[in-house]
């Protein structure tokens, strides 16, 4: 892990297009603002986190799910 000093309104930059600025310092906490491309997702670690397991939980398809779709769909066919 690098770790760095800075000051208010001092910045590092990331991978040449991604600037993370120091904004305020105050009563324990730092507010940071980042400036990064538009297709350069960012988020707190703690949404991170949920993101990550929601994708592992909508990843576990069965057997049973998968039938039970394709039921649905083939009766919804049968309909028209």
């Amino acid at each position: 892990m690098l770790v760095l000093t800075r000051k208010k309104n001092q910045s590092i930059i990331i991978a040449n297009d991604i600037e993370v600025t120091i904004i305020e310092i105050a009563k324990g906490h730092v507010k940071l603002g980042i400036n990064a491309p538009l297709n350069v997702p960012v988020h707190r670690k703690e949404i991170y986190e949920a993101i990550m397991r929601e994708n592992i939980e909508a990843a576990k398809v069965t057997a049973t799910d998968v039938s039970k779709l394709t039921d649905i769909f083939s009766k919804k066919e049968d309909k028209k």
